[in-house]
């Protein structure tokens, strides 16, 4: 049995506003971002607007509602990038290398050739950030 939910992590408060992030989409059922410390260029995030720690006690109507969202944007980022495809990272638990506990799927342009950068906290650089935001809403319209 997993730990219950913690409304004070990093993503509920930005589900609450009190956050700021770069978004790319928002409907009633989730809400997507950039990732501000990606590892390829136009990695973003996609979250459930419930209170779910991970896919391992998420709702499954809430699950097969989010589902759909995480395949838009990952639609939309594959072109907007030009990537040659998608990676997505989902993970559960400390021991599955989950950090922050609210659900989350990383979408992650990918690139022939070109491994994946190093999670180092390194933060990108906000016009860097707000470009590839703005291909990856262009790309969703």
């Amino acid at each position: 049995m997993s730990a219950a939910y913690d409304d004070t992590n990093i993503f509920a408060k930005i589900l609450r506003g009190e956050l700021p992030c770069y978004k790319i989409f928002e409907d009633d059922a989730a809400l997507a971002f950039m990732d501000i410390m990606p590892r390829t260029q136009g990695h973003c995030l996609v979250i459930p607007k419930v209170p779910a720690r991970n896919v391992l006690d998420i709702p499954p109507d809430d699950l097969s509602k989010l589902i759909p969202r995480v395949q838009k944007v990952a639609q939309a980022a594959k072109i907007a990038m030009q990537a040659d495809g998608i990676t997505l990272h989902q993970y559960n638990e400390p021991a599955g290398g989950q950090v922050i506990f609210h659900l989350h799927f990383h979408v992650m342009p990918r690139f022939a050739g070109i491994e994946l950068r190093p999670h180092t906290g390194q933060m990108e650089k906000a016009e860097v950030l707000e470009a590839n935001r703005d291909k990856i809403i262009a790309a969703l319209n």
